[in-house]
């Protein structure tokens, strides 16, 4: 082999093994997300916190990843994706350590803001990465192992929180929830320094600003339209949804601002990105399709645990043929995307809703059967076409960002699907509980008429891919 052969060998592995790391740190992040819900029992019983607080323990996180996703992208953009993604890895791995050793409940929701601010300065970076490294329709594969990563991580959170407190023990094992990501974030940290690109020196004139204003607008509108969201259960009455309108509101001054910012400068986000129809679609699909998908797992978990008393292990057993499909599908779906395009995404959507759909049928005719049995093969199926959406969907939306843009472009995608899954969530969420106050605390029943919402939700995402295909 020639020394050029060689060399150019060298760097494609190189930038694998870069991706390798990043999709470990996206796992790590976005497993904490749900990874959670299953220590909330062992946490209320260590630290003695309140609903509240424990709502703040899982909601906080969520609220603080979305507000920072768009500047995080930005920061990498302008800077270099290698030293935010490591100072971001690095934060998470030690605010992960410092809700572990929590004692009491004021300590523990500290450390998961910051911990969740950690988590989406790192996200970003790894989409943009991927912009950067890859080239159009090699990209699919990498989009594809995302995906996969995402699929997994989102499922089997409660699967791993449910091993790790049979591990630890019901009163501390929750405690494990946060310090497996110790180990995992320092090697994550020493191999992101050493294989990550850095950045592009740039003159003084090229050095881009970070436009304040527009970070203080958005961060501001985020989190207005998320903590009403995020506080459902603690908040009542229609006042909260006043701070949604003022969040909407703000939001349109950002995009005011941007408009003017862009006039003598580079905004935080270029608006025009919008005019690009696969990336207006794709944010479409993905927020609406968020909405639906991510309620899944809550009222999955509250159905098993709360309703028939299984474990927080047999729970989370129960949603690992989600999860297996969702991985298998991503893999392909990333490999196939660039030939079959948008139509790959309306076939996911379909199999997504007949997959939900078979969870209802099974529950509603065969009540006295195991529901962690007979759920298996339609959330099996389920998996397999949200594998189709999430990875092919992003493929596409991002396809024709420049990649000086990928970092916010990929972060202002991101944030549309934390706001669709709290916005999803609080909407099924809602559905359940008056469905089960409704029906005289039946939980089956609470279940398929919260689910059939979320079906609704995802069918919305599939009208709007056949509009695609149609056109």
């Amino acid at each position: 082999m020639s020394r050029s052969g060689a060399r150019e060998q060298g760097e494609n592995r190189r930038r694998w093994h870069a991706l390798a790391v990043g999709l470990v740190a996206v796992f790590m992040t976005l497993l904490d997300v749900s990874i959670v819900n299953v220590a909330v029992p062992s946490i209320d019983r260590t630290l003695g916190a309140s609903s509240s607080d424990l709502q703040w323990v899982l909601s906080g996180y969520a609220l603080t990843f979305g507000l920072v996703l768009v500047p995080a992208g930005r920061l990498g953009d302008a800077r270099g994706r290698r030293i935010a993604f490591v100072v971001g890895i690095a934060l998470f791995t030690v605010t992960s350590a410092v809700a572990g050793f929590a004692t009491s409940p004021g300590w523990l929701i500290a450390a998961r803001l910051f911990q969740g601010a950690a988590a989406g300065l790192v996200n970003p970076q790894v989409t943009g990465l991927i912009q950067e490294l890859f080239h159009g329709p090699e990209r699919g594969r990498p989009f594809g192992l995302l995906g996969s990563t995402i699929g997994i991580s989102t499922a089997i959170g409660p699967l791993l929180g449910g091993l790790l407190i049979a591990v630890g023990g019901e009163d501390h094992g929750w405690r494990w929830v946060f310090f497996v990501n110790v180990p995992v974030g320092v090697v994550a940290v020493v191999l992101g320094w050493r294989l990550l690109p850095a950045p592009t020196r740039r003159g003084p004139a090229g050095r881009r600003r970070l436009d304040p204003v527009g970070v203080l607008l958005l961060g501001g509108g985020v989190v207005l339209v998320l903590l009403p969201l995020v506080q459902r259960e603690r908040w009542h009455g229609a006042g909260r949804w006043l701070l949604v309108a003022a969040g909407l509101a703000t939001l349109a001054a950002f995009g005011f601002w941007e408009r003017r910012y862009a006039r003598h400068g580079e905004p935080l986000f270029d608006l025009d990105l919008f005019r690009r129809r696969s990336y207006t679609l794709g944010s479409v699909i993905a927020l609406v399709y968020f909405g639906g998908f991510t309620a899944l797992f809550f009222v999955f978990t509250l159905f098993l645990q709360n309703g028939l008393g299984y474990s927080a292990l047999l729970a989370g057993l129960a949603i690992t043929p989600f999860a297996l499909g969702s991985a298998a599908a991503s893999a392909f779906g990333g490999r196939v995307v660039n030939r079959y395009g948008r139509p790959l995404v309306t076939v996911g959507l379909f199999t997504v809703v007949v997959g939900l759909g078979g969870v209802v049928a099974v529950l509603r005719f065969a009540p006295d059967a195991p529901a962690p049995l007979v759920t298996a093969l339609p959330l099996l199926v389920a998996g397999l076409g949200s594998g189709l959406v999430i990875t092919p969907n992003q493929t596409l939306t991002l396809s024709e960002v420049p990649v000086r843009e990928a970092g916010s472009a990929a972060g202002m995608l991101q944030t549309g699907q934390r706001l669709g899954s709290a916005a999803g969530i609080a909407a099924v969420g809602a559905a359940f509980f008056s469905s089960l106050s409704g029906s005289g605390g039946q939980w089956s029943v609470a279940f398929q008429d919260s689910l059939l919402l979320a079906i609704g939700v995802i069918a919305l995402a599939l009208l709007a891919a056949l509009f695609d295909t149609r056109r």
